[in-house]
């Protein structure tokens, strides 16, 4: 006598025992802020960044900072969708720090901190270096007029 078994599916479509199980307890919305933050404080860690964000951004960012209100997202813009993310972020760079350095350490910092912290995949990051501050710009700030 031959033992019969009989063939089962295994596919998802057909065995509701195999979907995650965040589906049948509820969803996770995270907001685009979030990841923006996230991503802005991973950029701002990476070696050779001065700053994050453009002239305006920074500007603004200035006065949010008199006001010890300091926003983590400036500078970043991010497109999320329900699994990926693209990044946008805009940065200063130190001098005389190699920019394509920057550039890859920035990114490598940000796909490592959102796909980690917020479990998306990230699809691209794109580094725009909108300056580059020198040293000498801090020295300015505290010498005296010369002309009175």
């Amino acid at each position: 006598m031959s033992n019969t078994t009989p063939n089962v599916s295994t596919s998802s479509n057909d065995r509701k025992d195999l979907r995650p199980a965040h589906a049948a307890n509820g969803k996770t919305t995270i907001d685009d802020g979030v990841v923006a933050k996230v991503a802005g404080i991973a950029a701002r860690e990476a070696r050779g960044v001065y700053d994050l964000g453009g002239g305006a951004a920074r500007a603004i960012g200035a006065i949010r900072n008199a006001l010890n209100a300091n926003d983590q997202g400036q500078g970043i813009s991010v497109e999320v969708g329900e699994k990926q993310v693209a990044v946008d972020v805009t940065i200063v760079a130190e001098y005389p720090v190699s920019l394509q350095d920057v550039a890859d350490g920035v990114r490598a910092d940000v796909i490592r901190a959102v796909e980690t912290i917020v479990g998306l995949e990230v699809t691209e990051v794109n580094v725009t270096v909108n300056d580059v501050h020198l040293p000498s710009e801090d020295n300015d700030k505290t010498e005296e007029a010369r002309v009175q």
